[in-house]
């Protein structure tokens, strides 16, 4: 099996076998990340190279895996016809396969449109982790997402109405002190216009060889304290109507917060609530973060 530039993966995906479809990302322009920064400039593999990569990976593993996930960033920009091909050729190899899951930003989500998402879950495509990050114009334009609002609640209606599940990302904090409650208020609206199967919690954490990092540096961006990300995580919460399962299984957060929604609403919101109550001092310290 052949890798190259930065392999990421989610933490749901820490068991999968990781297949490498795609190198970089094709947008890469998003001021809060460094991932691929580094001249990794995106490309596409060769179907015939991941295949070959599929098959290796059954004389290592044998035909028993039962996830896979196919990095890089943003998979999901294949062409549909090559994405449903390798997904198809990876159920003829490994029979036993319960999931296949690929990264996915909206606005290649978007061009995909009803009838290519829909081909590509009739391929055996499972799960795409988006990260939706706001669902505020204003956030989206400062931190160069390129996607708005409205295409990012379309990609992911389009999604649902697929079959495919959808594991959608939120970063607390990415609206500063300014935005914080317009970024609650409009994700929050995103979030129930599309209802995802996941809504997991990042927190804003600057990036070295970022502008958003020189931004905080130099003033300009003014970032939420640790009490200032808990209310706004409970502004958040407080306004969903879904059926989702929110999950905050990163490094970045300052609490684990997690339960089915509805139901576990009311819990979540007490937890938040009695975290408020420590100094700021019980949480983790301000780091600058390295990838």
């Amino acid at each position: 099996m052949r890798y190259e530039g930065p392999i990421y993966r989610p933490p749901s995906e820490a068991d999968s076998l990781l297949i490498q479809a795609t190198v970089g990302c094709p947008h890469n322009k998003c001021t809060f990340c460094t991932i691929y920064k580094e001249g990794i400039r995106f490309k596409i593999r060769p179907v015939k190279d991941i295949m070959e990569d599929i098959d290796s990976a059954s004389q290592i593993y044998g035909q028993n895996v039962k996830t896979l996930f196919f990095p890089a960033g943003n998979t999901i920009a294949m062409k549909t016809d090559d994405l449903a091909e390798i997904c198809i050729y990876a159920r003829k190899v490994f029979p036993d396969l319960e999931r296949i899951t690929v990264y996915g930003s909206s606005q290649y989500i978007h061009t995909k449109g009803p009838s290519g998402l829909k081909q590509l879950a009739d391929a055996g495509l499972n799960r795409i982790h988006v990260g939706l990050e706001s669902g505020n114009d204003d956030v989206l334009r400062h931190v160069k997402k390129g996607v708005d609002a409205k295409r990012q609640i379309e990609a992911g209606q389009w999604v649902v109405a697929a079959g495919l599940e959808l594991s959608l990302y939120v970063v607390l904090g990415l609206g500063g002190v300014v935005l914080t409650d317009a970024h609650a208020d409009a994700t929050a609206n995103a979030l129930n216009q599309i209802n995802p199967d996941f809504i997991r919690l990042r927190t804003f954490v600057p990036k070295i060889n970022t502008q958003m990092l020189d931004e905080v540096e130099s003033g300009k961006f003014k970032m939420l304290g640790p009490h200032g990300i808990l209310e706004e995580t409970e502004r958040l919460v407080r306004q969903l109507n879904v059926t989702s399962y929110l999950a905050s299984d990163h490094y970045t957060n300052y609490i684990n917060v997690c339960g089915k929604l509805p139901g576990s609403k009311e819990k979540i919101i007490k937890q938040i609530r009695a975290e408020h109550q420590l100094p700021e001092s019980h949480f983790r310290p301000f780091f600058i973060g390295e990838q």
